[in-house]
């Protein structure tokens, strides 16, 4: 239909404004700290508490006693609250090596198969010595080293005249007469030329940490990406192409490559949870010689991988265990903060002080710090061990994330994580120490946020302070994570237009995104008014020259009613009360 009316008449147009901007890519927290299992060093993601206990365990044995790591224990409060996702990085106090496959038996000779050597080769994604199952074999097929924590294989229904078998991926405290399956994979072939090769189905990537210091990166090996959630294909050293001759007739040389039923476990992982070294500490007794078995350069290459924002999306960082006040730790601290700052995208939740520390030393520790993407909660907190079922003392940022997802859940990221209506910690025990109003008063003064225990509400955190020492808005948690909220959300509208024209359209693009969604954040009590420029006021033509786009983003954030003044007036009998 003509757009321009040439001779009198009624041109009817439709302008469709009704669409709706699409949201920003959604960031969770992320944990940095040791756990019982997994890979070392590799920034991994879970949905829930099940995937991350597969993943990464659970409880596990130091001497004779049972212990969990704070890590597990954050991770459980944070998808208990409603967490979505959770990026976990496991860090361990030695090197660790993932665990392989025994040997596997294969059929008759003139196969391609060199004696000695299996057809093929698993390996665990899973590093460190309790992914080891291999051992003596007891009754009714159990493992010694077997356990709920690694695996063993096995080898069923092989077919040398179609060249393909089935595999079992077993619990490594299973029994024979009552298995543990866990991954099935039915039908595999050694020829790669096959849909149903090995290296396809299962997988065969692996990522290596490359580089030192502020330059390390992920690495990734191998042509398929793993299916499997616990193993992967290390070596095919027996490939059978072309199983079949023109007649349809398996090959002679490559019968014998196939595995014969069979079980089998893994072994070779080296790494031990907790170090080689003296008994490690745990819970409240850990201190500036030994942190759950870790030291702070243990969580060097972690800290540093998770500073590449383009790989790592995440809004909130802790590391329990960590402490500033340690000076085997304390640098750790300092670096995740300076990732932070440069960042732009994310809060830490940091601890300053060690179990049975003063307030003094506590607000002590929070005055060496001045960041507004930082904050710091008092004191420890005792906790049932989701795992163990027992009674433990953690330090508050093992139960911070829990209290921002359901803040984010129940309200919005720029709401206050704090009181009653979203600050309550019904997961705890008890606080380390009742403090009193003074103690509140002497550590908000501090910028550190207390936890309080009122009666008949609860342990509660009743503070949002960040470790900002100049008093602006951004001295507060909920304007910090307004912040970070919008700048990732704009941030990713302005990635659309690199290398874009820098005209009038390509401003205009910008705006009708922003402002939409700007409106919607005003809606819901994240601003109280807002102003975005990019036009030819702040575009000049020698911005333009520059290569340069500049746009200009004016906010007027909410505050939180934190200090409420009640007047009561006592007025005699038969006084009028002021209109």
């Amino acid at each position: 239909m003509a757009e321009v009316l040439i001779s009198p008449g009624v041109l009817a147009r439709e302008n469709d404004q009704s669409q709706i901007t699409a949201g920003p890519i959604q960031a969770g927290a992320a944990i940095i700290g040791p756990t019982v299992k997994g890979q070392q060093d590799i920034p991994r993601l879970v949905t829930s508490y099940s995937e991350y206990q597969a993943a990464f365990g659970t409880t596990f044995l130091s001497g004779s006693n049972q212990f969990t790591f704070f890590t597990s224990i954050s991770a459980y409060n944070y998808f208990q609250n409603g967490g979505s996702t959770l990026l976990v990085t496991r860090v361990t106090p030695e090197a660790f090596s993932p665990a392989t496959s025994s040997y596997i038996n294969t059929g008759s000779a003139g196969s391609t198969v060199t004696a000695n050597v299996s057809p093929f080769t698993l390996a665990t994604l899973a590093d460190g010595n309790i992914m080891n199952s291999v051992g003596p074999s007891g009754t009714n097929g159990t493992l010694d080293s077997g356990s709920v924590d690694n695996f063993r294989w096995e080898i069923t229904n092989p077919s040398t005249s179609s060249g393909v078998f089935s595999l079992l991926l077993r619990q490594g405290d299973d029994t024979q007469t009552s298995k543990q399956v866990v991954e099935t994979y039915s039908n595999l072939s050694l020829d790669p030329l096959s849909t149903n090769y090995i290296s396809k189905v299962i997988g065969d990537q692996v990522q290596t940490v490359r580089g030192t210091g502020v330059n390390v990166y992920l690495q990734s090996s191998g042509s398929y990406p793993n299916a499997s959630r616990f193993i992967r294909v290390a070596s095919v050293d027996a490939q059978t192409p072309n199983y079949f001759d023109n007649a349809g007739n398996p090959k002679d040389i490559f019968t014998g490559s196939i595995p014969e039923t069979q079980s089998g476990s893994f072994g070779a992982a080296l790494g031990n949870i907790t170090g080689s070294g003296n008994p490690s500490n745990f819970y409240q007794t850990i201190n500036n010689v030994d942190s759950q078995g870790m030291i702070g350069s243990d969580y060097t290459t972690a800290i540093n991988l998770l500073a590449n924002r383009d790989d790592f999306r995440y809004n909130l960082i802790t590391a329990p265990g960590l402490i500033l006040q340690n000076a085997l730790t304390g640098a750790g601290w300092t670096t995740i903060q300076s990732n932070c700052e440069n960042r732009g995208d994310a809060i830490f939740v940091g601890d300053l002080v060690n179990y049975d520390a003063s307030l003094t030393q506590v607000t002590g520790q929070a005055a060496s710090v001045d960041s507004s993407y930082v904050a710091s909660y008092w004191p420890w907190l005792q906790v049932i061990d989701p795992d163990s079922r027992e009674l433990v003392w953690v330090p508050a940022s093992t139960m911070i994330p829990g209290v921002y997802a359901y803040n984010d859940r129940a309200g919005e990221p720029w709401f206050a994580p704090a009181g009653i209506n979203r600050g309550g910690l019904g997961a705890v025990s008890q606080a380390e120490r009742k403090l009193t109003n003074t103690n509140r008063d002497d550590l908000y003064t501090g910028k550190v946020n207390p936890i309080a225990t009122f009666p008949g509400q609860g342990i509660v955190v009743f503070g949002q302070k960040t470790l900002q020492t100049k008093a602006s808005a951004l001295d507060r948690v909920n304007v910090r994570r307004l912040l970070i909220t919008l700048k990732n959300y704009i941030s990713q509208i302005a990635d659309t237009l690199v290398f874009e024209q820098n005209t009038a359209a390509t401003r205009n693009t910008f705006l009708s995104q922003v402002n939409p969604y700007l409106e919607s954040v005003q809606q819901r009590q994240g601003l109280y008014a807002f102003k975005v420029v990019m036009d030819n006021s702040n575009n000049t033509p020698d911005v333009i020259d520059r290569n340069e786009l500049i746009g200009a983003v004016y906010l007027q954030p909410t505050k939180t009613a934190e200090f409420i003044y009640l007047d009561f007036n006592i007025l005699p009998t038969g006084a009028s009360f002021p209109s």
